[in-house]
Formats: structure tokens, sequence, C-alpha cells
């Protein structure tokens, strides 16, 4: 779980609750016509501009990714591939067979080597897999960034037409409040979505997507000197420069009795 995820957004949806509380209740906040302009105008430019399956990849993406932590990290990565060069170096290729691991994109690149493939076989194979993986993060970030954006320009039409209701009905005065509700709470509401919600997602699946790209580079790079037979210190010296200086302490791998 990305504790700080969710603790970022339950805040700030908090800190937006306490403020509506101060000399109010949450019911004063609550207009059912301008919440179906928002979310369902918000929903309608969407599917406008992605398709149906890119909108339900992208939410099953970002609540997949923004919630969880299963990125590991660089210095876990160069660990594990350093210990497979040991062993590919006392074993030889075949050694990794029974090696089993949590990461998809390694356990991939694992099987590929076993199976006996030629290096460039196996390094094409993995970069358009991790080509495809990055392609469906952006189109998730598109989507939540294409939220972000139309959201608050339909709460701006929401209230574009709450103020004409409002101006045809001034004769009736009982009319101007729910008129004049609709013209506020949309833009609050297109706000609301775009600033607290869709954007922020944005953002960190952004981020996640660099670090994935990040590790399935790390992880291309060492497969390729692990079949080359690359010396493992000198493989994880390589490999160092992923991560800060601070982090590679205790990366080599232990001399070889």
């Amino acid at each position: 779980m990305d504790i700080l995820t969710l603790v970022g957004l339950v805040a700030g949806v908090l800190i937006v609750v306490l403020a509506m509380l101060a000399n109010a209740s949450l019911l004063t906040f609550l207009n059912l016509p301008g919440l179906a302009i928002v979310l369902g105008g918000t929903f309608a430019v969407t599917l406008i501009k992605f398709r149906l399956s890119s909108v339900t990849g992208a939410f099953r993406l970002a609540f997949a990714a923004a919630f969880t932590d299963r990125v590991p990290s660089p210095t876990a990565l160069i660990r594990e591939v350093g210990a497979l060069a040991m062993v590919v170096r006392k074993e030889g290729i075949l050694g990794l067979e029974s090696h089993q691991t949590d990461n998809g994109f390694l356990q991939k690149a694992i099987n590929l080597c076993v199976d006996g493939h030629p290096p460039e076989l196996v390094e094409e194979a993995l970069v358009q897999e991790s080509r495809q993986i990055e392609e469906r993060y952006e189109v998730a970030e598109r989507v939540f960034r294409g939220i972000g954006e139309s959201a608050p320009a339909i709460g701006m039409l929401g209230t574009l037409v709450g103020l004409v209701q409002m101006l045809n009905t001034l004769d009736d005065p009982s009319s101007i409040g729910p008129a004049m509700a609709i013209a506020l709470l949309t833009t609050l509401y297109g706000a609301f979505l775009a600033q607290l919600i869709a954007l922020p997602l944005a953002d960190k699946l952004q981020l996640k997507a660099e670090d994935e790209g990040r590790n399935h580079l790390l992880i291309i790079t060492s497969m390729r000197n692990i079949m080359r037979g690359e010396n493992p210190r000198v493989m994880t010296e390589l490999l160092s420069s992923f991560v800060t200086p601070d982090q590679r302490l205790g990366l080599a791998p232990e001399r070889e009795a």
C-alpha cells in the first residue's frame, strides 16, 4: 500500500470538508443538478477524447499503481541481479532455471535467457515489453489529465447555466437561490474533481511510469551483461549509476571463494 497517496487524498478531502463545516452544513454544498452537470459532462468529454477501453484501463491502472507501492527499489534490484550474475558465473545460464521472483519483468527476462534465445532477441523482447508498459501508463496519465482539464471547464459551463436561469427568473425570488447554487457549486465541484483527484493521480502515474522505466532499463542492462558473461562485481559497479551515492554501499556481491 502506498500510504502517502491515501493520506494525501484523505487529508485534502478532510480540509475541504472542515472548511465547509466552519459556518454551514454539508447539505448547503450539496446540489444534485450541479453535481450531475460536472460528473456527467466530464465523463462525456472524456469518452469523446478517449476510447472506453482506455478510460476503464486508466482507472484500473490508477488504483493499482497509485495506491500500491509495487515498484521495487533499484537497490533491491541491483542486489538481486548481482546474485543472478553470481549464479550464472558458477553454474551457467541454466542455473537460473529454478529462480523465481515477484518482479514480472525480471521473471520474463530470466525465462527468455533460460530458453536459450540469443542476447539480441532477449533484449529486443524486453525493450518491446517495456515500451508497451510505458504506453499504458502514458495513456492512463493522459486520461486523468484530460479529466483534470475538462472538469473545471464543465464547472464553468454549469456556472453559466445557473446564471442564465437566475437572470431569467429575477421576478421570482424563490427561484434565485437554486439557480445561484448551481452557478457557484458547479465551479466548486469542477475544481475539487480536478485539483484533488484527477491531476494528482495523473502526476502519480507519471512518477510510477518513470520508476518502472528506470527499473526496466536496469534489468535490460543487467541481463545483457549477464549473457555476455560480465564479472558480477563489474556489472554491479556499472549499475550503481541507477542509485544515489549513499545507496551504493553494500551493493557489490561477495567475492568468490
